[in-house]
């Protein structure tokens, strides 16, 4: 425990073990005690715990008939599969063979898919039987995919469909892990880039390590005594799997899953509080949705002790709003699938600043860079960079030997994010590289108009773009989703763009605004800026 940021930040080193394989550290240390590893409550409603013993046992009866299926050190395993049991027995038992898994979302169409388990060279998915049909329709498209393992009931006479269960229930449960480097690949995250087909960020072992002083700087020195960590966030992205699923485990810490039918916030209110949830990583969508609830009585049966969050930037009238319902100050975080939380706030050592991510997160070399690699001035817009050899970083994109050399200038990985840094180390992100606005000279972040636009009692969500403008380059344009009982009118537009012109800056304020019943999201909670944009131009 430390006292101040600078304390936590001088006297962190890294130790990192020459062999470290992740099945070891989240499951296989912590043999003996009998000690709860996994809470699931299905979507029905029945709960269901899992002892580190029982994901021992589970994934060393995969990990034999991995091996049966002559799947091996380094084949790819595709796992489609949502927040339930199998998908931590899956990572542990390809992890305990040293194969390179690969967290695949359910929502992901046929076409999606394909891409992924094209590119990757998969040799078999784990699929529940409602997305089969998906794996199905594309197979003849997958020359290296060999074996499926369902999940539940597959209908299909074909021999390379296995029952899981039935699979693992004719092996072992004994099975020595591998022995390998912490350098060894063990993911491919497919990232959700703006621009190109999706690109497999291969990540190491060491990718675990990488993300704990994140996690204990986003959720104030994490773990701590009751410590119970659950995330509305799917464990296809990176966020869940390796913010929440991974490093608590890795502390031996439980950690709560659910099917939810559809995520409702009041639904996720009512779960937190059945099950005593102390730590929580929320999308910043899933807590914008959490504002319109209007039962207090919800938020009175909630008692966390840390709620983090990350994705997008929250804003001051969110992270108000957060502190006075839940009664804990947000830690907001900032990371991407290259190189993940590497930025963080930490409110036990560091006072939260309005719309700061906060500071380097401890063990990380983070700065504000220009186009040529070079720190800018405090205060001035630049790309943030992470500096090489960060245990936390990529490998490399699977077979992209190209887009890894862009990725980098100098010393330098490019998150493609621009930000500002104070005199003081705090960060203010203020968009992507290709979402900054620039009007009249002024360059603008969406992120502090649509935390202003948020602050308006008509509005629920936003989403704001450039729009192209013979006269001052680009304008501010708003794409609004109303709260309910106010009218989409002209009158309307006026006020909003008032109240944004008097609270934020003149230069600022939307221009136009359009009025939209939904506001496109991706898989991971963040806004579709480029989608809008496209529409504006059709």
């Amino acid at each position: 425990m430390y006292n101040s940021y600078q304390e936590f930040y001088n006297n962190f080193r890294w130790t990192i073990p020459g062999n470290f394989n992740i099945a070891d550290y989240i499951c296989n240390n912590h043999l003996g005690n009998n000690n709860t590893a996994l809470i699931y409550e299905n979507e029905n409603g029945e709960v269901y715990t899992y002892t580190f013993e029982n994901l021992d046992s589970l994934s060393n009866q995969l990990a034999n008939y991995y091996q049966y299926l002559n799947v091996n050190l380094g084949d790819r395993i595709g796992l489609l599969l949502s927040q339930q049991p199998e998908t931590i027995i899956s990572h542990i038992a390809g992890f305990k063979i040293g194969a390179v898994n690969i967290p695949l979302f359910t929502l992901f169409g046929p076409e999606a898919l394909a891409y992924r388990l094209h590119n990757s060279e998969a040799k078999v998915v784990i699929v529940e039987e409602n997305n089969l049909d998906k794996v199905i329709e594309i197979w003849k498209d997958l020359p290296h995919l060999e074996w499926i393992l369902c999940i539940g009931n597959a209908s299909y006479d074909n021999k390379r469909i296995i029952s899981f269960y039935s699979a693992i229930e004719q092996s072992s449960n004994k099975f020595e892990t591998v022995s390998n480097s912490a350098d060894d690949p063990a993911l491919i995250i497919y990232t959700s880039g703006t621009t190109g087909p999706p690109k497999g960020a291969l990540h190491a072992h060491r990718v675990l390590i990488g993300h704990l002083p994140g996690i204990q700087a986003s959720h104030n020195f994490f773990p701590q005594s009751g410590d119970l960590f659950w995330t509305p966030a799917d464990w296809a992205w990176i966020g869940g799997l390796i913010d929440v699923l991974f490093p608590s485990l890795y502390y031996g810490i439980p950690v709560l899953a659910c099917r939810f039918k559809k995520f409702g916030p009041e639904a996720a209110l009512e779960l937190m509080a059945r099950h005593q949830v102390r730590n929580v990583f929320l999308p910043p969508t899933a807590l914008k949705m959490m504002r319109n609830v209007s039962s207090a009585d919800l938020f009175r049966k909630v008692n966390l002790r840390t709620l983090a969050c990350g994705g997008e930037s929250l804003g001051e009238e969110m992270l108000d709003w957060g502190e006075k319902t839940f009664g804990v100050q947000i830690n907001e975080f900032y990371g991407q699938t290259e190189a993940n939380l590497i930025v963080s706030n930490c409110t036990q050592i560091m006072p939260p600043r309005p719309n700061s991510m906060g500071k380097p997160v401890p063990g990380h070399e983070v700065a504000v860079i220009d186009k040529h690699g070079q720190p800018v001035e405090t205060g001035e817009l630049g790309e943030i960079g992470v500096k090489a050899g960060d245990p936390v970083m990529f490998l490399g994109y699977w077979k992209n030997e190209e887009a890894t050399r862009r990725k980098f200038i100098n010393e330098w990985l490019l998150t493609g994010d621009m930000a500002v840094v104070d005199e003081d180390g705090y960060l203010y992100f203020k968009g992507r590289s290709d979402d900054v606005i620039t009007c009249a000279g002024y360059r603008i972040g969406p992120a502090e108009v649509e935390d202003c636009l948020l602050k308006h009692p008509a509005v629920a969500l936003s989403a704001v773009v450039g729009k192209p403008d013979s006269l001052r380059g680009e304008i501010v344009k708003a794409f609004i989703k109303l709260n309910e009982n106010y009218t989409p009118n002209d009158d309307l537009k006026d006020d909003i763009k008032r109240f944004v012109k008097t609270k934020l800056a003149a230069h600022e304020y939307p221009r136009e605004i359009d009025f939209i019943d939904d506001i496109p999201l991706t898989v991971t909670g963040k806004v579709k800026r480029k989608e809008l944009r496209d529409t504006d131009k059709s």
